[in-house]
């Protein structure tokens, strides 16, 4: 059964900066903790977090070991979210819990950045009718961009969805692009947070919050102890669980 919160604030729509009444402002929730940035009513979560950790761990996607993280952090776990978004069934069921979150914020856009973004943002605009558009790195400078022709209309609402949220650096990246390009972001949706308290400013889900703690490398216990790192893609996957 889905779960039901309260939530504390009304947010603001961030394409004039005030509510409408034309569009409901999105609440934020990671899994089902209400941040404070959230509104003044009750909202349904459409899935509940242990579903959406079932999935990964079925998939098996939550890996435990000695990883090198893309910021250069260490981490004893890893999500492989690629072994989640390979089967389309449990992709479009994740997919829907963003957006039925999303589906009264007339999203005319829903924006990702590579690589799993890409696959994320597809399903999401396919179930809300709206169009999908990806961002890629920038390659003379930091930063992402988009490309193939992608454009947006001076206040185009966007949608911005991504798998694992770690540092949040390519979440923010996506939303300068968008902002970059004249699109309104209304808001954030991730699978899995993992972050340390991430705060993107606009509203906010997150289907799952898993506390993982990172290290840099000179602080890691793991390195101390003298277990060998890995770079998560480079190794063979282990077999799945039986679907």
């Amino acid at each position: 059964m889905p779960t039901r919160i309260t939530s504390t604030r009304t947010s603001p729509s961030p394409a004039s900066g005030s509510a409408t009444s034309r569009t409901a402002p999105l609440p934020s929730l990671l899994g089902i903790t209400v941040s404070a940035r959230t509104s003044a009513e009750y909202v349904v979560v459409p899935i509940e977090p242990s579903e959406v950790e079932r999935v990964f761990r079925e998939a098996g996607a939550l890996r435990d070991g000695h990883f090198i993280l893309s910021s250069g952090k260490h981490s004893p776990r890893y999500l492989e979210k690629f072994q989640v978004l390979q089967h389309p069934r449990d992709t479009e069921r994740l997919a829907a819990a963003i957006a039925e979150w999303a589906r009264t914020s007339e999203v005319e856009t829903v924006a990702g950045p590579t690589t799993g973004g890409i696959i994320l943002a597809h399903e999401v605009a396919r179930q809300l009718g709206a169009r999908a558009i990806y961002a890629e790195r920038r390659e003379a400078r930091s930063g992402r961009e988009f490309r193939r022709g992608f454009t947006l209309r001076r206040g185009e609402r966007v949608l911005v969805v991504d798998d694992i949220l770690t540092t949040g650096g390519s979440v923010l990246e996506t939303i300068d692009a968008v902002r970059e390009g004249g699109g309104a972001v209304i808001g954030v949706a991730v699978l899995v947070d993992r972050s340390d308290g991430f705060a993107p400013g606009i509203p906010m889900l997150a289907l799952w919050r898993l506390e993982v703690p990172t290290y840099p490398p000179s602080e890691c216990p793991l390195c101390a102890s003298g277990i060998r790192a890995t770079h998560p893609g480079t190794s063979p996957a282990p077999a799945a669980a039986a679907r």
